[in-house]
């Protein structure tokens, strides 16, 4: 994907979530996310928060955080929903359409962010919101070449991960079958999507399960 596509699927993306979130009642807003700690308001906060971080704001993030990043975009997600859910609507509706990102970050981070987090915000609720493919093969291809902070290569080192919908693969060793969702659910250390992926690789992941990074 080109940069303009992968910002058109952003908005997209963010577009369906808000209307997801949207429907949501009082509770399910407080209800427990994919990401440990992390209720549904503080992930659907923290997903819009891209385009609001700038470097001054990035910098306080990380006094708060004591220089620890998962500990930095925790307590900014916090803080960010624990404003009412109205105020956080009104922010996936005046900033649709920004390509605004933190400076540190490519367009492929937000990509990555909508994607992965809109599951982790859909599933626990028993709601469902497919990926697109491509744009999953293109946050994949993202997920496996950063060092930090999922350490996919090393976490799945000797495995070989295979997307039966996109064509998309990595790595070497005994085969990892799958959906490009699923597989990217897998590389940014969520379990919940292992009974969709097939093969030696993923028996064995299910015997050994990988670490799970520390990192949202």
């Amino acid at each position: 994907m080109d940069r303009t596509a992968v910002w058109g699927t952003i908005h997209r993306e963010r577009a369906a979530l808000a209307d997801l979130l949207g429907t949501l009642t009082p509770e399910e807003w407080e209800h427990p996310t994919l990401c440990p700690g992390w209720s549904v308001r503080d992930v659907a906060a923290h997903v819009i928060s891209s385009p609001q971080v700038g470097p001054g704001d990035l910098l306080r993030m990380l006094w708060r955080g004591r220089g620890n990043v998962d500990r930095a975009l925790f307590l900014d997600a916090r803080r960010r929903g624990r404003r009412p859910v109205e105020q956080i609507l009104a922010d996936y509706r005046r900033l649709d359409g920004s390509r605004r990102h933190p400076v540190i970050t490519s367009s492929r981070e937000p990509l990555v962010d909508v994607l992965v987090h809109t599951q982790d915000i859909a599933l626990p609720l028993g709601r469902r919101h497919p990926m697109p493919p491509e744009a999953a093969r293109a946050a994949a291809e993202r997920v496996w070449s950063m060092p930090f902070p999922f350490r996919a290569r090393h976490r799945l080192r000797g495995l070989h991960l295979v997307a039966e919908d996109t064509g998309w693969s990595a790595g070497r060793g005994p085969e990892v079958r799958g959906s490009t969702e699923a597989l990217l659910l897998l590389l940014t250390g969520r379990t919940v999507a292992l009974d969709r992926l097939s093969g030696p690789g993923a028996d064995r992941l299910r015997e050994q399960p990988v670490p799970t990074p520390s990192a949202e």
